[in-house]
């Protein structure tokens, strides 16, 4: 079994770290304090090639497996945890429409999508459909001039900002099987947005409510089959789950690591903190956490790759894992900067609000425990 990163994904990793910690690291506090991520950042994202990280070359992409993937958005996350899971979702949506979309509908969305000329935003979440999916009630009624939706989304990030919308909504019957897929361009007649939510992390990113009004989507903007579209959403879902998991494991190792410079250089009876073995063994098991949560993301991505029959399984158990391994060095890495922890200058306390909603979005890690528990009873059936 070889652990070992080709040259070429040492490059990626290289590559991307590099542009996170010119292009996003110096701004980040200040694009979360004004609320949102500059436009002018997403082209020079785009010429990278990180629009469409595993669109398939054929449709303009990368092209790249999903390890790759999170090789990316753990390097982007050094810099700032937000900003490379606001790409991570544009990247499900991008990556949806190249398995599922019509030709016509990818050379007007995917093709400038995938240099970052149109930033997506994934919406399935409503007010009272979270966890329960399946349940949503956002309804696209067919007619002669296309679909008309009414409904809600909520906790949209990109609501109001971005130019399109993946749409997850009912075309018939209740349950999954009643749910389609349909594109929402921005500026779409009856498409409006909720107030700026005011949140804990992630204020870098605008999230709103987005709402449909009698919302008139053309019929050639429905992706793939109806009846299809919660099977695209689940789909998608499986790489989200190993993005934001990359991205709670690049946020905390960038908390460790400055915490490791603090340590070195913060004096304490005499010496520096990092010389109290108390507190080394404290290093140390965070240190293990991160490499364990690093090891199993990047399985689960591998058996993604290949297409492996227990691939959603080990999605999920990585995004339960690596998520709340992340979220625990974060906090010990604040603590063991005390009280210079709490203040902004350091950019630690920034970390742990970034990486706690990891826990809830993509899949609560509750339903990851699910997932887990019903593929392990099948395994023994």
């Amino acid at each position: 079994m070889d652990f070992a990163l080709s040259d070429e994904q040492l490059a990626i990793y290289d590559m991307a770290h590099a542009f996170g910690q010119e292009h996003i690291a110096p701004f980040a506090r200040q694009w979360e304090a004004e609320g949102t991520i500059p436009r002018d950042l997403w082209a020079k994202v785009g010429e990278l090639g990180f629009g469409g990280l595993y669109v398939s070359e054929d449709s303009g992409g990368t092209g790249l497996g999903r390890l790759d993937a999170v090789l990316v958005f753990e390097a982007l996350s050094h810099a700032c945890p937000s900003v490379a899971s606001f790409l991570s979702i544009h990247n499900m949506c991008a990556a949806m429409l190249d398995k599922f979309a019509p030709d016509e509908l990818k050379a007007r969305i995917l093709e400038p999508a995938v240099t970052m000329e149109k930033v997506l935003s994934y919406c399935l979440t409503e007010p009272g459909a979270g966890s329960d999916a399946a349940a949503l009630k956002t309804r696209a009624q067919k007619g002669n001039a296309g679909y008309t939706l009414n409904g809600t989304k909520a906790f949209i990030s990109g609501g109001g900002y971005s130019d399109a919308y993946v749409v997850m909504c009912r075309t018939g019957d209740e349950g999954p099987k009643g749910i389609s897929t349909v594109v929402v361009e921005h500026g779409t007649e009856g498409l409006s947005y909720g107030g700026l939510e005011d949140k804990m992390g992630w204020r870098s990113q605008p999230t709103r409510q987005v709402q449909f009004d009698d919302c008139l989507v053309p019929l050639e903007n429905l992706v793939g089959t109806e009846g299809d579209g919660f099977k695209y959403a689940m789909i998608g879902l499986d790489g989200g789950r190993l993005n934001i998991s990359a991205c709670s494991l690049g946020g905390a190792q960038a908390a460790l690591n400055q915490t490791l410079t603090y340590m070195g250089e913060r004096k304490a009876f005499g010496k520096s903190i990092d010389q109290f073995q108390a507190l080394q063994f404290r290093l140390a098991d965070m240190e293990i956490e991160l490499q364990a949560a690093r090891t199993f993301l990047r399985q689960a991505a591998w058996k993604l790759d290949q297409k492996a029959p227990d691939a959603t399984k080990f999605c999920a158990m990585a995004k339960k894992f690596v998520t709340e391994a992340g979220s625990r060095v974060a906090d010990q890495c604040l603590q063991l900067h005390g009280g210079y922890g709490y203040l902004a200058d350091y950019g630690i306390e920034k970390i742990v609000r970034d990486l706690r909603v990891h826990q809830i979005l993509e899949g609560t890690n509750e339903i990851m425990r699910l997932i887990t528990v019903r593929a392990l009873l099948a395994e023994r059936g």
